[in-house]
């Protein structure tokens, strides 16, 4: 397809749509459960695991060049709080709209954690929640925020802390300053800083061009394995979390469309330009993996300066995650309630679940796993118990690839949104017809 000129994003869903039958053709003729795909999986992971650690390998330099080198433009000193303070203002504000939409969506399909089977696989996941929550002391506000501080980025650079890429992010802010700095005061040495700085983009974005070039095969890999192994009996049974967690998620991605649309942009036009990266997200389940694309997307596709891009894919990995970090804990909540006599209608109950959820928001992990993490904070915060969120293991990975897209589209639509409202936009490149733009692939 490639040799025959066929468009990146063709060959992206065709690697989805082969991957889904390839897998269903596994899962029928061996069962999900079966000793022939425990043996194969290995080789399906080298392709669409290795991929997903081929673009985690790009992530933190990505993050910290691009933010670095759109320092070097002068305009984003001067619109930078502003812009910073929108992108922060739109992932945690619909996160508290998400958390409203899975609340709504536990109620209106009635969902309680005790009519829920519990079996061997769901206590010990229960049990190991249990015990991550009684590692974890709840920490006000102002600790958090403590938190995202890079108190030493070079172990940031490693991705050792859930908070490591803001971290990152910071640490190429202040970075970003003293360049500023310099310009005003030594022009020569300040010409030298921006040199090195484009030369080093250049040579980041060569590596992410050739690791982008691997999407189709580490999408066909991933969503295989996926579905081969899938317990569609366990989905069956659970159906109705199932059901009302899409239902929840795709009401909150109607809303990143409605935001789109009153900032004055086609918002058809973003579902076709998004796509490629939301599609990865739902079959990687990785914010963190799916940044490349996700910037990719944006300033190629869409026109938003790089700096914008940047910021809002790098704060959304730990910031504001509309699926992980809304929707799933704030629907664990409303279930789990009942259990403990507690009244998930009471306006005082929903008020401070919503305000919870949108705190504890800081510092969820772009990895798999954080909607776990979140879902700790919240449940620990209102006093319900932890151990009936292992009830849903058997569904996990499906909810998780929802929820990851919704993550990924939460982080593009503050950076659509916010260099529409600061007039950094090239509604040009936005509005050109996507048959015309061809990732550099």
């Amino acid at each position: 397809m490639n040799r025959k000129k066929v468009s990146f994003s063709k060959r992206v869903f065709t690697g989805l749509g082969l991957g889904i039958a390839y897998g269903l053709i596994l899962h029928f003729a061996y069962g999900s459960d079966s000793a022939i795909l425990k043996e194969s999986m290995p080789w399906f992971n080298l392709i669409g695991v290795g991929y997903v650690k081929l673009l985690q390998m790009i992530v933190m330099p990505l993050v910290f060049i691009s933010i670095l080198a759109a320092f070097t433009k002068i305009t984003i000193g001067k619109n930078f709080g502003k812009m910073a303070g929108m992108i922060l203002g739109m992932l945690v504000g619909t996160t508290a709209i998400a958390a409203i939409i899975g609340i709504s969506a536990s109620l209106l399909f009635g969902l309680d954690a005790s009519e829920i089977v519990q079996g061997e696989a769901e206590a010990a996941r229960g049990a190991s929640m249990e015990e991550r929550s009684a590692g974890m002391s709840g920490k006000a506000l102002p600790d958090q925020l403590i938190d995202l501080l890079p108190a030493n980025p070079f172990l940031d650079f490693t991705g050792a802390r859930p908070t490591s890429t803001i971290g990152v992010v910071i640490f190429a802010a202040f970075l970003g300053f003293a360049y500023l700095a310099i310009t005003r005061r030594d022009e020569e040495n300040a010409a030298t800083v921006k040199k090195g700085i484009d030369a080093i983009y250049a040579l980041i974005m060569g590596i992410v061009r050739i690791v982008l070039r691997l999407t189709p095969y580490g999408i066909l890999a991933i969503i295989a394995r996926t579905v081969a192994t899938s317990d569609f009996a366990a989905i069956y049974s659970l159906g109705k979390f199932v059901l009302a967690s899409y239902a929840a998620l795709l009401v909150m991605f109607g809303i990143h469309l409605i935001i789109i649309a009153l900032s004055g942009l086609n918002p058809i036009t973003y579902v076709k330009k998004a796509g490629e990266a939301l599609i990865f997200a739902f079959t990687s389940r990785s914010s963190a993996g799916t940044l490349p694309l996700t910037i990719d997307a944006q300033t190629k596709r869409m026109g938003v300066p790089d700096g914008i891009a940047n910021f809002a894919g790098s704060f959304g990995l730990s910031i504001g995650q509309n699926g992980c970090a809304g929707i799933y804990p704030a629907m664990l909540a409303v279930m789990i309630a009942p259990s403990v006599g507690q009244n998930p209608l009471e306006p005082t109950f929903l008020l401070t679940l919503v305000a919870i959820v949108a705190i504890s928001s800081f510092g969820v992990a772009g990895v798999g796993g954080g909607a776990t993490f979140a879902a700790i904070l919240v449940l620990s915060a209102m006093n319900l118990p932890i151990v009936l969120a292992g009830l849903l293991i058997s569904v996990e990975p499906l909810i998780d690839m929802g929820r990851t897209a919704v993550n990924v589209s939460g982080s593009m639509t503050a950076g659509v949104t916010t260099a529409r409202v600061t007039g950094e936009l090239d509604t040009e490149i936005y509005n050109e017809p996507l048959a015309k733009q061809t990732a550099e692939a």
